[in-house]
């Protein structure tokens, strides 16, 4: 479980995340959701560490992240994974070797115990035969799941992942989709997943919580979503479904 308590941040004086007060659940498909600028990478970001939040609590269990010194924060960011949007794989690197990243950086096992981790990721995310490829010889929905199965290598207790369906046809996006509500279920992961797709939501979105420059305005399920009286919620859905019924027309 993460708790993120009065979270604030600003840049340069302008204020990006407002007393931001949010619980992401384990075993369960946490979704922060929002326009573009809305605040919701910062947010995602200031949980993880690679922002330092102005003020407010962030909690790791029992565990105030904000707290510990690098030592101590390092210790829980080998229990993240991190899926990052445009998948950010190493170009120089194979697909064993970017999968092997992690294990490599924080673990002391052997190669053949890091291969045997590598192999079975693979495996995980339906990537077989590709382990000499390098990133340029993949498609764009092999490099998410070879980046997932980079997020999974040290059996992360947190998952998370920045828009996963960015430059996606829909197929290969709800195909990503099913394979991070599958991961999370089958390892009762904490994962929190920023995105804008309204599909994702409805798929995979047990916990949602939309963002508005900077604040917390809404906060339920996929069930709820649709029939909720926060009218800048409901902005957000029309424009969404809007421009998907006119994305074929441009």
């Amino acid at each position: 479980m993460i708790r993120v308590r009065n979270l604030n941040k600003s840049f340069n004086g302008r204020p990006v995340l407002i007393d931001v007060s949010v619980t992401f659940e384990p075993g369960k498909t946490n979704l922060i959701i929002g326009r573009s600028g809305s605040g919701k990478t910062v947010l995602l970001k200031s949980i993880v560490g690679l922002h330092e939040a102005d003020s407010g609590e962030v909690w790791f269990e029992n565990t105030l992240f904000n707290n510990l010194d690098f030592n101590g924060r390092k210790e829980i960011q080998k229990q993240m994974g991190m899926l990052f949007q445009g998948s950010a794989l190493f170009d120089s690197l194979t697909v064993e070797q970017n999968v092997g990243f992690p294990l490599d950086m924080f673990t002391d096992q052997s190669k053949e115990e890091k291969l045997e981790r590598v192999n079975f990721c693979l495996r995980r995310v339906n990537i077989l035969n590709s382990n000499k490829l390098f990133p340029s010889e993949l498609s764009g929905g092999m490099k998410k799941r070879v980046a997932i199965a980079r997020a999974i290598a040290l059996n992360p207790k947190y998952l998370f992942c920045d828009e996963p369906n960015s430059g996606l046809d829909p197929l290969t996006a709800i195909l990503i989709d099913e394979l991070i509500r599958e991961l999370t279920e089958e390892y009762s992961i904490t994962t929190v997943v920023n995105t804008h797709d309204m599909n994702s939501v409805m798929e995979i979105g047990e916990k949602i919580v939309f963002i508005h420059e900077g604040n917390k305005c809404w906060e339920g399920n996929k069930e709820e979503v649709l029939r909720s009286d926060c009218a800048t919620l409901n902005e957000f859905i029309f424009a969404n479904s809007l421009a998907k019924q006119l994305r074929p027309k441009l």
